[in-house]
Parts: structure tokens; sequence; C-alpha cells
């Protein structure tokens, strides 16, 4: 029985170690999710695995159809999704190549379908979004990294800007004074989509690059790739601790 999936963003496309054994196209009413859904076997655990950005990694973050994706996870199994993410550093702990398991986001995105309660309704539907991510999954990531020896930052705001172009300096001094930790496309409205379908959700960032005037000179897509590589290996290790028999966390 699976229960758990993992959405790849940015520099996973493909899971190390993961067992592909079948493909899904999963029908939602929100139109296609980004590539079928791939069922497998990591570490002797069943897992779904969903390229955010394509297999090919071809759909921008603002065009990504976040409905249909946690729609699609739900729907064939999962309670509890991990949602990677490369992102971009901000403040000094979020160094390139680190991995941090946020506790808190702010949304600067702008025109996405963010929500599935707003046609067809008996009633106005609020969820409560305090803390948007699942602490349970969290601890478990946070527990996975530190038995594999991957160095983890516990906690951080990400600020989830609109894309597909990196921001400039004056608008990440701005999230700076938000409170924002990292810089990332994709994470709104994909935590608040898996809350409202009661998913238990958390995200594992990545950190590509340091964000824009945190370094000198622009950012360069070979730095923030050869970053990746080493952060994704991180990853992995983490996920090879996960325990495979804990039961389904609460949010």
């Amino acid at each position: 029985m699976v229960d758990l999936a993992i959405i790849g963003g940015s520099g996973l496309t493909r899971i190390e170690g993961f067992e592909a054994q079948r493909h899904e196209t999963v029908n939602t009413p929100f139109g296609d999710a980004s590539a079928p859904l791939m069922h497998g076997l990591l570490d002797g655990r069943q897992v779904l695995f969903l390229p955010r950005h394509g297999v090919e990694h071809h759909i921008p973050p603002h065009k990504v159809n976040y409905r249909a994706n946690v729609w699609a996870l739900r729907k064939a199994g999962a309670k509890r999704i991990i949602g990677v993410a490369a992102v971009g550093g901000i403040s000094s702990q979020a160094s390139p190549g680190t991995v941090v398991v946020p506790d808190q986001i702010i949304d600067y995105t702008y025109g996405r379908k963010h929500t599935y309660f707003e046609d067809d309704l008996t009633q106005v539907t609020h969820i409560d979004f305090t803390d948007p991510y699942c602490e349970s999954l969290r601890q478990l990531l946070i527990g996975a990294a530190q038995q594999a020896g991957v160095p983890v930052v516990l906690e951080g705001t990400y600020g989830a800007t609109q894309g597909p172009r990196l921001e400039t300096t004056s608008e990440i001094n701005r999230m700076e004074r938000d409170g924002c930790d990292l810089v990332g496309m994709t994470g709104m409205p994909e935590a608040a989509l898996a809350r409202e379908l009661d998913l238990c959700y958390a995200s594992c960032a990545v950190v590509a690059n340091w964000a824009a005037g945190r370094s000198e000179g622009p950012i360069m897509m070979k730095e923030i790739e050869s970053n990746l590589t080493g952060g994704m290996k991180n990853f992995f290790k983490l996920l090879s601790c996960l325990p495979s028999d804990a039961s389904t966390p609460s949010m």
C-alpha cells in the first residue's frame, strides 16, 4: 500500500535508487498533472513520484497545474507528500548546498489557481494555515537527515515568488525584511492545496544558490546546477533513512 508521495522540483526528475514499477495517468477535475505518476519501490517502501515540472523539465513554475498534481496524488493513495524544491538562500544559514526543512511560508505569487473551494459551493470554506507544513512529517525529515549525517537547517521561512525570472536585489531585500530565509517559485499554492485535501505535506528545500544581491556578480546557471547536484545527493541520503514503518503522521 502506498501512502508517501514525493514531488520533485528542479534537479529532481528522477530519484536515485527508485525502482519504477508502473506509470499511472490519473484523470482529475482540474486537468492533467505534470506527468504520469510513477509507482515504485524506494528502499523497499512503496512510493509515488511526480516530477513537478514534467519529465523533461519543460513546465515553468507559474504554469504548473498544482491542483491537478495534488489531487492526482491523493486519488492514487497518497496521505503524505514531500515537496522537494530548489531554492535561493537569503539568510546566512541557508548557504548553497544546504538542506532546509522550512516551517513557515509567505506567498508572493499571483494569478495561480490556488484553491479547490471556488465553484458549486454550498458554503465558503476557510482552512487553518497557521502552520503551513505538517509538523510530524517535518520531524521525520529532520530525524532522517540527522541519522544520515546530512547537515540540515531545522526551520525557516520560504518566500514563494511568481517566476520564472529570478528576483531583483531590492525584492530579496524586501523579502528579508519580511522574514524570509529562502526564496523559491513552487512552494505555493502546493502546500495550501495539500492542506485543503487533508494531506500531510512538508517541504524539503535544497539551496541551489545565494539569492540576488547575496553574492558577488550575477547568478550563474552552472553554479546552480553544481550546487543542486551535491544538495540532491544529500536529499537521497536523507530519503534512505526515512523510517519505512512509520505510521501516517497527523498535521
